[in-house]
């Protein structure tokens, strides 16, 4: 793609997407995200195995020795600070494979590969945390409404570095489709810069349009920058692809590329969807750069996902968010250019945070878990995937059970087999404690979402499972009394209405493949 290049119209993009479809659903098919790391971590186990197995040859005592080198690890991983479900699952491993399982143990908590990583993001946070200081008359006005709400606020503004907003503007999208024609309408408002960060950005209609702006808005001097997860140079863009949108002036880089190198980071995947313009604007939700999240094509029927767009000074809060991974490659720290101060009067409280996995503290799942806590008349939830540990479980049950409406919608058209039935693998015990279930009968459920009394919200890109509660990088908006609250409510409500509610009834006539397949993935649920 040379600068002077055209940049191909919508019809040029989708014959484009024709003629790579059957190859495109081999490689996938071959080299899923999922399928992906999981080969990496595999691959990284067998170097292990044959070291253990070569050292063996000429230490001949390492094998009579195996038993009291799993006696120790396993009293180390029980005074550890992991999730009790994750023990279950490392126990099971030692008692399988005694010496592999302590040694592969202690590999994965050596954080090879991760440490300078951390230490960046150590020192990225507190420059958020200089640039982004609570208010405290904000924090007041919070707690003198909710106190709850407030003690919220001040554990995520400790601990995550970011602080909660009031005179901010919100605006729910309940698709993607919504959410695409507004992003071009601000994009095209753009002066200073642009800051894009997507787990998924694939070429097509979606993104076509997009790069034309991106290309127009770079011409005219904005900084454009876009970061998206390396697992995309395996699936759906070149290697080269920096360097082509270099040529349009856009800045361009994939986050933590998939290199064949023994490490332990390889889980830790960027899963944030922001878009940032001149520091007033940000978007968030769960949706991707590619055609299925505006239904452009059936992937998987109907795709059912949600976003909001924030105007006022939180926007701040996602630009340093992108900043903090942006720099991990780059000699000199970023400076956020001084933008003037958004002028809104939206009502409520909005608080931007970021969740990732080195800092020891699980923020989004921390979030959820709070909003069940506090939660007096009804939890709606909207999330694609259901692997649950014990306290998640556990939460959603305790308030289903002291007369809460908790109620969860699910996708009724799966992408993954193993998700899905790792799913099912919850039904049980959450229908007997008075959680309600429901399946997404058109299509796939991939939006993120929680809203909780007519009065709380998040949205963003958090699912209910693992790798998004301990593995992944992520972001969301808690939103507060804000006026769009009603809005993300009547959405839930109207996807009711496509959906089917799972029963007993429905439990029992599960497959015995599907729940054997639940059942035994989910022992390896913590590692996924």
């Amino acid at each position: 793609m040379k600068r002077n290049d055209p940049i191909p119209d919508d019809d040029g993009l989708r014959l484009l997407k024709g003629k790579k479809t059957m190859f495109r659903r081999l490689f996938h098919g071959i080299f899923g995200r999922t399928a992906l790391v999981t080969l990496l971590l595999v691959m990284n186990a067998l170097i292990l195995l044959v070291a253990m197995l070569w050292f063996s040859e000429y230490l001949p005592h390492v094998f009579g020795g195996s038993s009291l080198i799993t006696v120790v690890m396993v009293l180390y991983l029980l005074n550890s600070r992991l999730d009790p479900t994750a023990k279950i699952t490392w126990l099971t491993i030692m008692f399988v494979l005694p010496l592999f399982g302590s040694l592969l143990y202690l590999f994965i908590q050596s954080e090879l590969g991760q440490r300078t990583m951390k230490a960046q993001l150590r020192k990225a946070r507190a420059r958020t945390r200089e640039q982004l200081r609570p208010d405290p008359a904000v924090l007041a006005k919070l707690e003198q409404a909710d106190p709850g709400a407030a003690g919220l606020a001040r554990y995520v503004a400790g601990n995550g570095c970011y602080p909660v907003f009031d005179r901010c503007d919100v605006t729910y999208f309940p698709l993607g489709e919504d959410k695409f024609r507004a992003m071009l309408e601000e994009l095209e408002k753009a002066q200073r810069y642009i800051y894009l960060e997507y787990f998924i950005v694939e070429e097509g209609r979606m993104w076509g349009k997009t790069l034309q702006i991106l290309a127009r808005k770079a011409a005219q001097g904005v900084d454009v920058r876009l970061m998206y997860d390396g697992t995309c140079e395996f699936q759906l863009l070149p290697h080269s692809y920096p360097k082509k949108l270099a040529q349009l002036g856009i800045r361009c880089k994939a986050f933590s590329p998939v290199t064949p190198l023994v490490s332990t980071h390889y889980n830790y995947r960027d899963h944030r969807k922001i878009l940032v313009i001149d520091g007033h604007t940000a978007f968030t939700g769960g949706i991707n750069l590619a055609d299925e999240y505006i239904n452009a094509y059936p992937k998987h029927g109907h795709w059912k996902d949600t976003a909001v767009m924030i105007r006022g000074q939180a926007a701040r809060s996602f630009a340093l968010m992108f900043l903090q991974l942006w720099d991990l490659s780059e000699r000199q720290p970023s400076r956020l250019p001084d933008t003037p101060p958004a002028e809104v009067a939206g009502q409520g409280f909005v608080m931007p945070y970021g969740d990732d996995p080195l800092d020891q503290e699980m923020v989004g799942r921390q979030v959820y878990i709070d909003l069940l806590a506090r939660a007096r008349r009804y939890v709606h939830i909207m999330t694609p995937y259901l692997i649950l540990d014990a306290e998640m479980e556990n939460a959603l049950c305790y308030a289903a059970r002291r007369g809460v409406e908790v109620a969860l919608m699910l996708p009724g058209i799966p992408d993954k087999k193993i998700p899905y039935a790792m799913a099912k693998s919850h039904y049980r015990r959450l229908l007997d404690a008075g959680v309600k279930i429901f399946e997404y009968v058109p299509g796939f459920v991939h939006a993120k979402v929680f809203v909780v009394d007519d009065r709380e919200a998040v949205v963003g890109t958090i699912n209910l499972d693992y790798r998004s509660l301990y593995h992944h990088f992520e972001c969301a908006a808690y939103l507060y009394d804000v006026a769009c609250i009603p809005d993300i409510e009547k959405d839930l409500q109207d996807t009711l209405t496509k959906c089917r509610t799972v029963t007993d009834d429905t439990v029992r006539r599960l497959s015995w493949r599907t729940k054997l397949l639940g059942y035994v993935m989910k022992l390896a649920a913590p590692l996924m």
